[in-house]
């Protein structure tokens, strides 16, 4: 798989358009057209950029060796989605939903936890 291969997998596996992709690299959607076609090779800091911004490892990126994805533990993933949210817009369910999760009190929290081992 080549450089431009890999970038596509990573846009698709995340289930991002280019324009979704790029915005979140703050580049131009057509930046990211032209390194999915293998016309133009990203620079360093547009690597390290996707690297980090969706967990993916840097050998891999840039030479196919080992796993795409970096592992992480379950703080790691709660502050990944919480970012995710962050960048969507205000009125999307996700956004309105962690907010409301923002504004629960102890008693709120142990009520739902008693509703979910119930469901269990």
């Amino acid at each position: 798989m080549t450089l431009n291969e890999r970038i596509k997998k990573i846009r698709n596996d995340k289930g991002l358009t280019q324009e979704e992709f790029a915005k979140k690299l703050e580049i131009k959607r057509n930046t990211v057209a032209t390194y999915e076609m293998g016309r133009s090779v990203p620079s360093g800091a547009v690597l390290s950029l996707i690297s980090t911004k969706f967990s993916v490892n840097m050998e891999w990126l840039t030479d196919g060796i080992g796993e795409p994805y970096k592992k992480r533990n379950r703080d790691q993933e709660i502050a990944a989605f919480t970012n995710d949210v962050m960048e969507e817009t205000d009125d999307s369910f996700k956004k309105r939903f962690i907010h409301a999760l923002s504004k629960l009190n102890e008693r709120d929290w142990e009520t739902i936890a008693k509703i979910i081992e119930e469901m269990k």
